[in-house]
């Protein structure tokens, strides 16, 4: 039985690591890069199977890019596609029996969420410069103190929500069926099917959040 919350960890150079976090995390990219490899295998003007979903996805978040971010976002189209695949499939792998979901981990989804603040900031400085430093110190200079509280708080609250939520579903799927009679599996789809949809939508919060936080550095004062 699969136990939520319980880890098997190894010890490697003085360093504590999450053994099955680290199986699903290489699953979960091993999943996407198939996923990548059988939609450009054999593209066509007409898509159709993997490349026809792929191309849905990519089209529908370059629009995202291009609404939130501007004309400068778009560069950072193959990190915004990575990560929503990425979180979609991590998400959903938990659902699996016998598996766990790599943002299931807080490590995960915070490390997820200080990648995405470090390229906001790093972003911020290389594109604006100075510019991006004084806009934490407007409309007054006291405001540089709840600007930087604020910038705390954005990998903290995208770490936790996208992680409660998905710890939450694996544990009410693996309650609902120790509970659930073998002949009346028809909660446990319906449950399964909520958590299929929670999970999308996980991943799409975070990745629009992060595409938010980046247009801060990226988008032009014209633009915004």
């Amino acid at each position: 039985m699969h136990e939520i919350g319980v880890r098997e960890v190894v010890q490697f150079a003085g360093f504590t690591f999450n053994w099955e976090t680290l199986v699903m995390t290489w699953i979960t990219m091993a999943i996407v890069l198939l996923i990548a490899v059988l939609a450009t295998r054999n593209l066509q003007m007409v898509p159709q199977g993997w490349q026809n979903v792929v191309e849905a996805i990519v089209v529908w978040l370059h629009e995202q890019i291009d609404a939130t971010m501007g004309k400068n976002g778009r560069f950072l189209a193959p990190f915004v596609v990575s990560l929503f695949m990425f979180l979609l499939v991590s998400n959903w792998l938990g659902l699996i029996p016998k598996m766990a979901s790599p943002t299931n981990d807080l490590n995960t989804t915070l490390g997820l969420a200080l990648l995405v603040i470090v390229m906001v900031h790093g972003l911020g400085l290389y594109m604006k410069g100075g510019h991006y430093i004084a806009h934490f110190f407007q409309p007054t200079p006291v405001f540089v103190i709840i600007n930087a509280i604020e910038e705390v708080a954005k990998p903290i609250t995208l770490a936790f929500r996208l992680f409660g939520n998905i710890l939450a579903g694996e544990i009410l799927i693996i309650i609902l069926l120790q509970l659930m009679p073998i002949w009346m599996p028809i909660p446990s789809v319906i449950w399964l099917a909520f958590s299929i949809f929670i999970g999308g939508v996980q991943a799409f919060i975070f990745t629009m959040l992060s595409m938010a936080y980046l247009a801060n550095a990226v988008k032009s004062e014209e633009e915004g």
